[in-house]
């Protein structure tokens, strides 16, 4: 017996059938690799990107501003 599915298409919708996807087929997202499981996306402004153009140099930028931070009093 085959198993019915859930989806049910909204009839009030304007898009054309073709675009009536059913998501829970969809495949995993091909760049979720890239991401590792320890490290934080960050989207940075465009005018950011044109000069931080590396992981490696937003890193290192951050860095050198983390060291010369002043430190927090404990309270």
């Amino acid at each position: 017996m085959k198993k019915e599915s859930a989806f049910e298409p909204d009839l009030n919708d304007e898009l054309r059938p073709e675009y009536n996807l059913d998501y829970r087929k969809a495949g995993l997202n091909r760049f979720a690799p890239a991401a590792s499981d320890d490290g934080v996306v960050v989207v940075l402004d465009p005018d950011v990107a044109r000069v931080f153009t590396s992981p490696e140099a937003v890193n290192t930028i951050l860095r050198a501003l983390i060291q010369n931070m002043p430190e927090k009093k404990a309270a």
